[in-house]
């Protein structure tokens, strides 16, 4: 059964208040993403950087420039943006590909806290698994407070903004795993490395200005200022909710 996206606004009745409509959504999309076997996976996945943490800590060679550097290339170059692709993208793209979706679109209900609530369930159970690792390891690093509350801030702005890119991601897109990591491997891996123009569209070089401001440390690819490494992620993140709920709102769903 192919059900037309817009036939449920098209319907004479009472609409499902967006409030509700939120909270409707964020319950049946956490309770389709909490897999313990999806959570175990990547919390091992998120584990490595307080390994990192505490092997930086011990070193006797230990210093600031290092520990951002390696809180930057495995946190917020691979655990953070991994860990936001798996639940973003499944947010909604689960609910497709099992045929969940469709009974959404039974109800009179807008499109956009379709998307906002899938988004809100995701960063739930990203934040968790991907922040209190990345922390810790930072505390273990040992070269001060400046780190741990960078990490801190970075995480929070990069999980919501990766979270809503992927979470657009997997509403246009059924393989959304592999375009997602073809963005983190290949455009934020390599191709946004090429400089500082083309960086300007990667989010990590965000993440990465945030933590140099608030360290202090000597890291390449990071000068914005706080304002704009915090208000662009979360403009973009903006950006992505709306254009999901906007393809959402204009395509069939089986």
């Amino acid at each position: 059964m192919t059900v037309d996206a817009r036939a449920p606004a098209r319907r004479a009745g009472r609409r499902v208040p967006p409030a509700t409509a939120v909270s409707l959504t964020y319950g049946l999309v956490l309770r389709q993403l909490t897999s313990w076997g999806r959570i175990i996976a990547l919390t091992l996945l998120s584990s490595i950087a307080i390994v990192a943490g505490f092997a930086h800590g011990a070193s006797d060679t230990a210093n600031l420039d290092d520990a951002v550097g390696m809180i930057a290339a495995l946190g917020f170059a691979v655990v953070v943006p991994v860990v936001s692709l798996v639940f973003g993208g499944a947010s909604i793209g689960d609910l497709r590909e099992d045929k969940t979706l469709v009974y959404l679109w039974l109800r009179p209900i807008d499109r956009w806290p379709i998307v906002l609530g899938a988004a809100l369930a995701a960063m739930t159970l990203t934040a968790p698994i991907a922040l209190l690792p990345l922390l810790l390891g930072a505390v273990l690093t040992g070269v001060g407070s400046g780190i741990v509350v960078g990490t801190l801030l970075a995480g929070v702005v990069g999980v919501i903004a990766y979270v809503a890119v992927f979470t657009m991601l997997g509403v246009w897109l059924r393989r959304f795993i592999v375009w997602g990591l073809a963005y983190i491997l290949i455009w934020e891996g390599f191709i946004a490395q090429a400089g500082p123009g083309v960086a300007r569209v990667a989010i990590r070089k965000y993440t990465r200005s945030i933590l140099v401001d608030r360290t202090g440390a000597d890291l390449d690819l990071a000068d914005f200022s706080l304002a704009v490494g915090i208000i662009v992620p979360l403009v973009i993140a903006v950006a992505a909710i709306v254009v999901a709920a906007w393809r959402l709102a204009n395509q069939d769903i089986d």
